[in-house]
């Protein structure tokens, strides 16, 4: 949700003109409550700087940062304080920063020493911070670079927080606080940052809860919510709106709501788009793979059919001559060896019987022509048939 929050956040400020703010955190429509009043505890020690409370806006809404005392993260290094300023369409936070000179922090009066326009509590010499104890809470016995200068308040002091809008300060920067703005900064310090988180997790310091009077207003270390170093709010700076306070929480939520429905509504039509995708991919992948199949069976089967037609009409052809008398010459082998003057050599050796017998009737129509016939009856004498005559006539003698 704060990944939300902050998503939100920065949309919003890029809708927000940059030209008059020097860096920007966060921006809302609402503005912050006024400045709460509150002393300044007692210095911890030499080296230490002011840096005042503000109001700084999380998840629920603003809550107090309490003003601190920090060491400086180099020596000559003054604190530029951030503030809220106006930019035609919200509230924007623009951060604080470490510089030789303090530039522009929107005409806020934040006290000690901040008094809308530079810095008063202050400066250093020789190395060492020496402190105008006319705004600044220091022990002499501990620290002796002191000294006393009454400052003189031009700005109106009525506790406003931001800059510009309704009823914010109408402040502009200066020749030296533009020239300050660009300067080489450096950022707030680890204990600073530290401090803010803290106070962002301190339930008493929000502005619903504590309606602009927070129980922790400051403290003599950064992020030191006990001890004898705090100090309460004597009272706020105005009157709390409960109201925009209300407005202020309900936004977020409606916020986070309609950002919510619509990371919602893209991870679902994300998810159906890729469901939709792969269901396509597997359908066309089937419908390829069933073409292909339908494809290698047809194949296949026309392959077979011309295969079986190829050996039909093979079996069904006409058989070639020579294979025709192969056949035929194993089916009747002795016919074929036989020559044509055989039969008339067996009708001179054999009698007349014989010469009767069904192989000769056969063997004779098949092989020899008419003319062959002739030849034998005209080879064969005549007296052959005159000696087997006698053999008829010894039938009595029995």
């Amino acid at each position: 949700m704060r990944t939300i929050r902050l998503l939100l956040l920065t949309l919003l400020i890029l809708a927000i003109p940059a030209a008059s703010f020097a860096q920007f955190g966060v921006a809302i429509t609402i503005a912050p409550p006024a400045l709460p009043v509150y002393v300044q505890p007692m210095a911890p020690a030499d080296g230490y700087l002011w840096t005042p409370g503000y109001w700084a806006y999380g998840e629920e809404g603003y809550f107090w940062v309490p003003g601190t005392w920090v060491m400086a993260p180099e020596v000559g290094l003054l604190w530029t304080p951030g503030y809220w300023g106006w930019g035609g369409n919200a509230y924007a936070w623009n951060g604080g920063y470490w510089g030789t000179h303090v530039g522009f922090y929107g005409g806020i009066n934040y006290g000690f020493g901040y008094a809308g326009i530079g810095y008063q509590g202050g400066y250093w010499r020789n190395g060492a911070f020496n402190y105008n104890r006319s705004v600044n809470n220091v022990n002499i016995t501990n620290i002796h670079n002191v000294y006393n200068k009454t400052v003189i308040n031009n700005t109106t002091y009525n506790h406003v927080s931001y800059n510009g809008g309704n009823g914010g300060t109408h402040a502009r920067p200066t020749a030296g606080e533009q020239t300050a703005a660009h300067e080489r900064h450096a950022p707030a310090t680890a204990a600073q940052s530290d401090h803010q988180q803290a106070a962002g997790r301190n339930h008493e310091l929000l502005a619903s809860v504590n309606h602009g009077r927070p129980a922790i207003a400051a403290t003599a270390k950064p992020a030191e919510f006990s001890g004898h170093g705090v100090v309460a709010a004597r009272r706020a700076g105005a009157p709390y709106k409960a109201a925009a306070n209300r407005a202020a929480g309900t936004r977020p939520n409606e916020s986070k709501a309609v950002a919510t429905r619509t990371a919602s509504t893209r991870t679902n039509e994300n998810k159906a788009a890729a469901n939709k995708a792969v269901t396509t991919r597997l359908n066309e992948t089937r419908v390829a793979e069933n073409r292909a199949a339908a494809t290698r069976t047809n194949e296949n089967k026309a392959a077979a059919n011309r295969a079986a037609n190829t050996r039909a009409a093979e079996n069904h052809a006409p058989k070639p001559m020579v294979a025709r008398r192969q056949i035929e010459s194993n089916k009747s082998p002795a016919v074929h060896a036989q020559p044509a003057s055989r039969p008339v050599t067996t009708a001179r050796s054999q009698p007349a019987p014989h010469q009767q017998s069904e192989p000769r009737r056969e063997a004779a129509p098949r092989v020899q022509s008419a003319q062959h016939a002739q030849t034998t009856a005209r080879a064969q004498p005549a007296p052959h048939p005159a000696k087997e005559a006698p053999k008829t006539e010894d039938r009595p003698r029995k």
